[in-house]
């Protein structure tokens, strides 16, 4: 039988009774003659009041001595898990990120994996226990405690799937897979069987929250298969791999879209080498993403550049950029925190021909207007009115026939 890493999130082990849900989980898997490593979030809302409670203290807390609190989540719920399997009869043993050794950097709150000791992991498999590790943790080289930030359970599940070379790595949350859009905007979405990893790095860094960037490209690098699965309704899932080349794929897997957006336009720059540094330089200083960029030239040797930031650093940016535009003699600055970000995501259009097309067409039909537009190989990013956002999503679901896949 297989080695399987799983990791649960917060809702997933929220409460005692889904701790015992969760345990009839592992001891089914279990009998079935599989090797277990489990990976624990802290159970819902605990991190936020931990981090409440950090701030009531201090309103800037030290990395470290924050480390220290928010690990303690994690700690609460692979104790509590072991009882509960002990109490079925089901040996298990539990980790911290330190006790298993995932050394880490020493970025506190935000900290890399850098390598993985997996002998205490492994000698406890051999002795047929359950092993529990608390996901999110590590520890530097001098053995100070450090958290890997957003998304850092399942990027520690990833990284022991990696290590100790399991057949899968199962991601269970409260939705039963990845589906081709959010079904709470476009009900006749469905649940996609299979995704490529590039597919799903794209949906997760243009706004489908089921996974976190981070992780997929974890499993990526390290081709660890992943699958996304419900903790409260049993089915298959959604399995992400690398790309088969023999599988005829869909031309579109998915749509994702992303609310959190801002726009910023610098009017009337000089237009000389080295002025998109000069406009994003500031930006960059002072730690804002920069997401999309358009560069227009006109006729009187100035330009117009337009660039989109996560709606949070809207105000900041905006400010940044007022002290730019008027170092560099710049006409005007606009600015705009009421736009979304709509995106068709697929491995076919690397073979066919006609998808952006489509898209505009849809849109247009719909007088949506684009006010800005992005592409890679696998997917086409627009920019529309927030107000438009749900029709735009459910137009081009209607139009790519994604309803159909499942079917």
């Amino acid at each position: 039988m297989a080695l399987i890493v799983q990791k649960y999130g917060g809702t997933s082990v929220g409460t005692i009774e889904r701790i015992q849900e969760v345990t009839k989980k592992l001891i089914k898997y279990k009998n079935e003659g599989h090797d277990l490593v489990v990976v624990v979030s802290a159970m819902s809302g605990e991190t936020n009041r931990l981090m409440a409670l950090a701030n009531e203290v201090n309103d800037r807390p030290h990395g470290r001595e924050l480390d220290v609190l928010l690990s303690t989540g994690e700690q609460v719920t692979i104790a509590l898990l072991c009882m509960a399997l002990e109490q079925q009869g089901v040996h298990a043993t539990s980790y911290t990120g330190g006790q298993v050794r995932i050394l880490t950097d020493n970025s506190h709150n935000k900290a890399r994996i850098m390598e993985i000791d997996d002998n205490n992991i492994r000698t406890a498999l051999a002795q047929g226990r359950i092993v529990v590790v608390a996901g999110f943790q590590g520890c530097d080289e001098h053995g100070n405690i450090t958290t890997l930030g957003r998304g850092g359970s399942d990027t520690t599940a990833v990284a022991l799937a990696a290590a100790l070379k399991a057949e899968e790595c199962q991601i269970y949350t409260d939705v039963d897979g990845v589906y081709t859009t959010d079904p709470r905007v476009v009900p006749e979405a469905r649940r996609l069987d299979q995704l490529t990893y590039e597919e799903m790095l794209e949906m997760a860094s243009l706004g489908s929250k089921v996974l976190q960037t981070r992780s997929v490209e974890f499993a990526s690098n390290y081709n660890v298969p992943l699958r996304v699965l419900s903790s409260f309704t049993e089915g298959g899932g959604t399995l992400i791999t690398a790309e088969e080349s023999q599988m005829e794929q869909a031309v579109i897997s998915g749509i994702a879209f992303n609310r959190d957006e801002a726009k910023l336009t610098v009017l009337g720059v000089p237009d000389h080498p080295g002025i998109a540094s000069q406009i994003l330089g500031p930006i960059a200083k002072e730690n804002i993403e920069v997401d999309m960029i358009i560069q227009n030239t006109g006729h009187d040797a100035t330009t117009d550049f337009t660039f989109t930031v996560h709606r949070s650093d809207f105000q900041s940016a905006l400010q940044i950029l007022s002290r730019t535009a008027e170092t560099l003699g710049a006409r005007e600055v606009t600015g705009d925190d009421k736009i979304t970000k709509v995106s068709v995501v697929g491995v076919g259009m690397r073979s066919h021909a006609g998808i952006a097309n489509t898209m505009f067409e849809t849109l247009a039909n719909e007088s949506i207007n684009i006010s800005m537009i992005s592409t890679s190989e696998i997917k086409i990013s627009v920019v529309v009115d927030e107000k438009y956002l749900e029709l735009a999503v459910r137009s081009l679901h209607k139009a790519f026939d994604l309803e159909k896949v499942g079917d």
